[in-house]
């Protein structure tokens, strides 16, 4: 697969960049020429995460959503000017295919290559294909899904489900449970313990009510020493959730964020959080049980999409947002604690779901239907 090249479309929010920047690496690993164009209001933080990896980046134009009338003037001139400067990137760079991650942030780098007859791909990493991706895809010529999609008779180019590229440090499957309680007890300082039942709590970078207050506030009445939790609180909120957990009968590992998200996972026997594609295809490689409450104002609801594939599989247990009381959080702790071994078990299910090779069969089917390019 050496001697090609590929831009990459990947702007916008982490579950567009990250899966981006995961084919990037592969591909340049098996030598490829690979660039990233970057839209959003994140993209000098998101340039520097590819630099760390020696990957060429452009900062395009943020392209405003097209989401109401009000938009409508700046979409049209955003996607004109955004197009144009794609164009000038593209004849510069010469890719042999581009593709597009999701998302309209991705339209002038689409519509670029489609004006230079640059072969398209795309890729959608929820299980409903999104109103961006259902549009690009009369361009295409394939679309590859992180999971079996539930509308992909709404894709007008060739659809197959290839699974969610995840970074590379979580594929790293010789890590146990006791290395990695000893490894985030020597960086923190925690006293977590390897044989206690083990909660991780997480709900976003910017965290949420639901999982920074109303599962804390149902904890504190927990008195005995008998699992532990660890809580990514996100940046804004760490101080009031540690505030929380500060008189824990329980070993407690509070964070604002991390990089070593494999050490969590590890350590963990049961995952409270959202149902982010990226979310869900990390549960489903580690194999562990999550209750799920998915983002009720995602884009035509597609977490939960994301959700019912796990929960399908046994591996999954969904609660909407509106219902998750400290009463409903007290419920499903007490539910796990009564029987921690069944939910270990059942959450190895989800590991017949894990597609960790996506990247690799993602890069592999461009290579092999990009064909010549006519510029």
């Amino acid at each position: 697969m050496s001697d090609k090249s590929l831009a990459i479309t990947c702007g916008g929010t982490g579950g567009h960049f990250y899966p981006g920047l995961t084919i990037a690496r592969h591909a340049c690993e098996h030598g490829w020429s690979v660039v990233l164009l970057l839209s959003g209001k994140k993209v000098d933080e998101q340039a520097a995460i590819a630099a760390e990896f020696d990957i060429q980046t452009v900062k395009l134009k943020i392209m405003p959503s097209p989401g109401n009338l009000s938009n409508a003037v700046r979409f049209i001139i955003g996607a004109v000017f955004g197009t144009l400067s794609a164009i000038a990137v593209l004849r510069r760079f010469k890719p042999d295919a581009l593709l597009g991650m999701g998302s309209f942030a991705s339209l002038p780098a689409v519509l670029a290559a489609k004006l230079l007859g640059i072969p398209i791909f795309l890729h959608d990493g929820n299980a409903r294909i999104g109103k961006a991706n259902r549009f690009f895809s009369r361009w295409a010529r394939h679309l590859g899904t992180a999971f079996p999609p539930v509308n992909g008779e709404q894709v007008k180019c060739a659809c197959s489900s290839v699974g969610m590229p995840v970074r590379p440090e979580l594929l790293d499957n010789d890590c146990t449970k006791e290395a990695a309680v000893e490894h985030l007890n020597e960086t923190y300082g925690t006293v977590l313990r390897p044989e206690l039942p083990t909660l991780l709590i997480f709900g976003g970078s910017q965290g949420a009510r639901i999982f920074n207050q109303t599962f804390p506030e149902a904890l504190r009445g927990c008195e005995e020493i008998f699992f532990q939790v660890i809580h990514l609180t996100g940046a804004n909120e760490f101080e009031a959730v540690s505030a929380l957990y500060a008189l824990a009968a329980f070993p407690v590992l509070c964070l604002p964020s991390t990089t070593e998200m494999h050490l969590l996972y590890r350590t963990a026997d049961v995952v409270i959080a959202r149902s982010g594609g990226s979310t869900v295809a990390e549960l489903c490689l580690f194999g562990k049980y999550a209750f799920l409450i998915p983002y009720p104002y995602a884009a035509e609801r597609h977490q939960n999409d994301n959700a019912l594939f796990l929960a399908a599989a046994g591996a999954a247990e969904v609660i909407d947002n509106a219902q998750c009381t400290i009463e409903k959080a007290d419920e499903l702790i007490n539910r796990w604690l009564a029987a921690p071994d069944e939910f270990v078990a059942a959450g190895k299910r989800g590991i017949t779901l894990a597609r960790p090779a996506a990247a690799e069969i993602m890069l592999q089917l461009i290579a092999d239907t990009s064909g010549d390019v006519q510029q």
